[in-house]
């Protein structure tokens, strides 16, 4: 596994000694819930036993919890046998992703579709398809009489997608992204499926939403997805997102409060960058402000007609679709083994993750029954102990 070292100045928000950040860390007995606030780590397990019980019982009182010591004295970790290990900022939250968010994207599906996931065949189904609804679908807003005429307009022209569907429809496209417990932290090695041949990261804000639909916070996440799989089929959408490994959040949820709210993600540049062993560079950036829903809108759609006991965290889209050619002219990025992968925004922080193969990478093997034994083990929960309840 390739090692990156934590430190907080390029790892943290800009200014994280004024916010409250809510993640997970394990320090050799299994996962603890922990709050940086004011620059110090407080566990926070005698308060709840978990992230997701931490954010039911409302209670973000680091005066109730253990004062571990200043950040920058931890020396935090994402390695296997680190003293302090770094996690991944959620646990028991279902894992939700919104697609197609961004008109920039939208196309993108759209092009995958077309050239039947061949990478090869994309620049050219781009050049058609921008030149027929570039400008108008950047433009209209999903689900209105606008997004209504121009549907009947591209169903004319043979031009139709079942992604122009939710991409400007009354419905979004809400999906299950990972399951429990398999997302990876910062600094932990994605994974692509070593038979994919067109793929790439997918830079996005994700909100943590409570058991009642309420968003308490937001981090970084990286929603990896192999484009030849769903190209070929929009009916592969679990197996181009759902691997091991194919799924990062982090470093740490920044809670809602007086520094931080939702104009700020409204508003965010989400930057990106791929280094490559190889020399090879690229930069992009997803702009929050292009959304075709309001992300309120998204945690709304996630909770129709369902229920979320733990909670969720939602990935909200990305307008980022690589294009840059790597290898050959005309095929665009995909992933090679190695790459590091950086999301950053100055408001959440940095989330790195090197690239792996999802065989292999670290087998995901700490599931909710294994984090039960453990809780209970600690000592945590059990009949005398009544979290979140």
């Amino acid at each position: 596994m390739v090692e990156i070292a934590f430190a907080s100045a390029w790892v943290l928000p800009a200014d994280w000694e004024q916010a409250a950040l809510l993640g997970r860390i394990d320090q050799g007995d299994g996962p603890t819930p922990v709050i940086v606030r004011g620059g110090h780590v407080y566990d926070m397990s005698q308060v709840a036993p978990t992230v997701a019980d931490l954010i039911a019982g409302g209670s973000f009182d680091t005066s109730l919890g253990i004062d571990l010591g200043h950040l920058d004295d931890l020396e935090l970790s994402p390695l296997p046998d680190a003293a302090m290990r770094l996690l991944s900022p959620i646990d028991l939250q279902c894992v939700k992703a919104s697609g197609v968010t961004f008109a920039v994207s939208a196309l993108e599906r759209v092009i995958e579709e077309r050239a039947r996931g061949d990478a090869s065949a994309a620049a050219s189904v781009r050049t058609r398809l921008e030149e027929r609804v570039g400008g108008s679908i950047r433009s209209v807003v999903p689900g209105s009489p606008e997004a209504a005429a121009l549907k009947a307009a591209l169903i004319e022209d043979g031009m139709w997608s079942q992604y122009l569907e939710v991409a400007i429809g009354p419905d979004a496209e809400i999906f299950t992204k990972s399951p429990t417990l398999s997302t990876i932290g910062w600094g932990g090695e994605i994974g692509i499926r070593s038979d994919s041949t067109w793929n790439n990261p997918e830079p996005e804000v994700v909100l943590i939403v409570d058991r009642t639909g309420k968003t308490v916070g937001a981090a970084l996440g990286n929603d990896v997805n192999l484009r030849d799989f769903e190209g070929r089929s929009a009916l592969l959408l679990g197996k181009a997102k759902d691997n091991n490994a194919s799924c990062s959040i982090g470093p740490f949820i920044r809670l809602f409060d007086d520094t931080y709210g939702m104009d700020d993600i409204r508003a965010a540049q989400i930057a990106l960058t791929i280094e490559g062993v190889d020399g090879y560079r690229l930069e992009g950036s997803s702009s929050m402000d292009q959304i075709s829903r309001d992300p309120e809108d998204l945690v709304r759609q996630t909770m129709s007609e369902h229920q979320y006991p733990d909670g969720f965290a939602l990935f909200l889209g990305t307008l980022f679709a690589p294009t840059q050619d790597r290898d050959e002219p005309g095929r665009g990025f995909t992933h090679a083994v190695g790459d590091v992968v950086t999301i950053s925004n100055p408001k959440l922080g940095a989330l790195v993750n090197p690239v792996t193969t999802s065989k292999d990478a670290a087998p995901w093997n700490y599931g909710i029954s294994a984090l039960m034994r453990n809780l209970a083990g600690r000592g945590l929960i059990g009949p005398k102990k009544n979290h979140g309840a």
